[in-house]
């Protein structure tokens, strides 16, 4: 086990990066991973069915993702200025966690205004970090955020979004609003491929955790045990913990679909495995020597190098092999990050 951030680094060719989905969804290529034999296979994602027996269960993330850049102007002045919702604050929906920028542009009491919709800063968190609070709340909020919002994507795909990408970057199940980035393991599944699963006798369930920006802060201290997660709001309801506690009864497996769907099941599950249901806020960083309770497989994408992902998906497979795996990836010219190939690894 390393705990050093150097030692979860690698090479990857800039052409490599996907910056746009493939053509239809789901036409990805699948590098299946098998932990016992420490080998793979090249495959194509609609073979996932084959892999998956009855009685399994499936568990994806219903999370949508939202319009979450907004472009205003300060009141006082009429300067533009960028406005990034990141977390609704609990029990509060007017009031929301935001990136500004510029936030020094932005002290308490100033007023954004957007097209239909205003804001207000209450406080600061430090960082660029602030709590807003909207003029407008419930069905009137999510109607003015859909006309003036923009779907905030990874800047590394070093382009800005386009219309396509309210699509594209949304899975085809996503119900709940609320994150900022999509859980993109799942971006691969049609409806079609959804039906295939359940005709062949495999459960799904579904979780709901908002991806925000404990997926995506960096990790800054080369000892990585130093490293604090933001939290992210998480749901799990009693519906969906009985259909994957009665696959696990039955010595049947879950198959958690992408980090963040692992990270929900993780933060409550039982040591024995058994999830109970319950919402609330998760803040837990999974890497090397983490005893893994409930999923038997992971679905997921290629993720970035020296990453609190990579270091997940390094815990479940162990963390030379993983390396093994990407480097192959590499050679084979696998699409990676956000709208790239994903792994099932068994």
């Amino acid at each position: 086990m390393s705990t050093r951030l150097s030692d979860y680094d690698y090479s990857l060719p800039e052409h490599l990066i996907a910056k746009y989905p493939p053509e239809h969804r789901g036409d990805s290529r699948l590098l299946v991973i098998h932990r016992s034999s420490q080998t793979w296979e090249d495959r194509t994602f609609a073979d996932i069915v084959e892999y998956l027996d009855l009685g399994d269960v499936i568990v994806l993330n219903k999370t949508k993702v939202i319009p979450a850049r907004l472009l205003g102007t300060r009141d006082r002045t009429g300067a533009q200025i960028e406005v990034l919702l990141h977390q609704r604050v609990p029990r509060e929906q007017e009031l929301w966690k935001v990136l500004m920028a510029p936030a020094r542009k932005a002290p308490v009491g100033e007023r954004i205004i957007f097209e239909g919709l205003s804001c207000e800063v209450t406080s600061e968190l430090g960082l660029g970090e602030k709590i807003v609070h909207f003029d407008k709340s419930g069905a009137e909020f999510w109607e003015a955020i859909e006309k003036v919002g923009q779907v905030p994507l990874p800047p590394y795909l070093h382009r800005a979004a386009e219309l396509s990408d309210k699509e594209r970057y949304q899975t085809v199940f996503a119900s709940v609003p609320g994150a900022v980035a999509a859980p993109t393991a799942g971006l691969h599944f049609t409806q079609e491929l959804l039906d295939a699963i359940g005709h062949k006798g495999v459960k799904v369930a579904y979780v709901t955790l908002h991806t925000g920006l404990g997926t995506f802060r960096p990790v800054e201290s080369e000892d990585i045990t130093l490293h604090t997660m933001h939290e992210e709001y998480f749901d799990l309801d009693e519906v969906n913990a009985g259909i994957i506690n009665d696959a696990k009864k039955v010595g049947k497996r879950c198959v958690a679909v992408g980090t963040t769907t692992v990270r929900a099941l993780e933060t409550i599950a039982d040591p024995d495995g058994t999830v109970c249901p319950r919402s609330g806020m998760s803040g837990i960083f999974i890497y090397p020597a983490y005893q893994f309770k409930t999923p038997d497989a992971i679905v997921t994408n290629f993720h970035l190098p020296r990453s609190t992902l990579l270091m997940m998906i390094s815990a479940f497979i162990g963390r030379e092999f993983l390396l093994q795996c990407y480097q192959h990836a590499v050679d084979a010219e696998y699409r990676f990050f956000s709208y790239g190939d994903a792994m099932l690894i068994l």
